[in-house]
């Protein structure tokens, strides 16, 4: 049998490895888009819908206690990264001719950028509220022993 601290542990370290494979599947998915798709839907917006589930599902590895304001951490984390665009902080910080960091940063304002974010945000929230059920499944000790 599992004393509660035990089972405390082991609760943490599903929660930690289900946020890891999910972070790892969301970056894959990221990572194909990138690569594979170019038109004007997905790529552009479903892409960066994605990017803010990426850095939540990252974040819960670190964090697997749920906190209620993640999402909306997340969301203005992405938005500010968004406004420092607008202000052109990849010349700023002058790696303009850095490619890997000018797509990691982004050049280019968009404000519909901002309302994908909000929307992958908005997804987070729902289906946090509505984990508990699947968790529960997830981390019954008794379902994988």
């Amino acid at each position: 049998m599992f004393n509660e601290t035990q089972g405390e542990k082991y609760i943490m370290k599903r929660k930690r490895t289900f946020y890891a494979l999910l972070t790892i599947i969301f970056l894959l998915i990221e990572i194909l888009i990138a690569l594979f798709v170019h038109d004007r839907f997905i790529r552009p917006y479903v892409g960066d819908m994605l990017v803010v589930v990426v850095i939540y599902t990252f974040l819960r590895i670190w964090i697997p206690d749920k906190l209620k304001l993640l999402p909306l951490y997340v969301f203005l984390f992405a938005a500010g990264v968004e406004v420092l665009q607008y202000f052109e902080i990849v010349k700023i910080l002058g790696v303009e001719d850095n490619t890997f960091l000018r797509i990691l940063i982004g050049s280019t304002f968009d404000i519909k950028d901002i309302v994908c974010y909000g929307v992958g945000c908005g997804g987070i929230f729902l289906a946090e509220r509505n984990s508990c059920i699947v968790f529960a499944t997830l981390l019954d000790k008794n379902r994988w022993l």
